[in-house]
């Protein structure tokens, strides 16, 4: 379902949405999980360890967040 928000206002959710949908291809369609818990660990592992250190994101010029965070600033003080 597509966002019902206009640009720029509180209701427009496609950020979050192409997140959900990442974590949905790459983690929670390739397998089963026997319990809650072990999802649970999964997602958590996902987020923290895989898409917050890990994943290339466009935003960032296809680095890794610790890649762009180690870039020299590259305005002179």
């Amino acid at each position: 379902m597509p966002s019902f928000g206009s640009v720029g206002d509180g209701l427009d959710n496609a950020m979050m949405e192409s997140f959900w949908s990442s974590m949905q291809i790459e983690l929670l369609n390739r397998r089963r999980w026997k319990t809650r818990v072990e999802l649970a660990n999964a997602i958590f592992d996902y987020i923290e360890i895989f898409h917050n250190r890990q994943r290339r994101h466009s935003a960032l010029g296809y680095r890794t967040p610790t890649e762009y965070e180690n870039l020299p600033d590259t305005i002179p003080a």
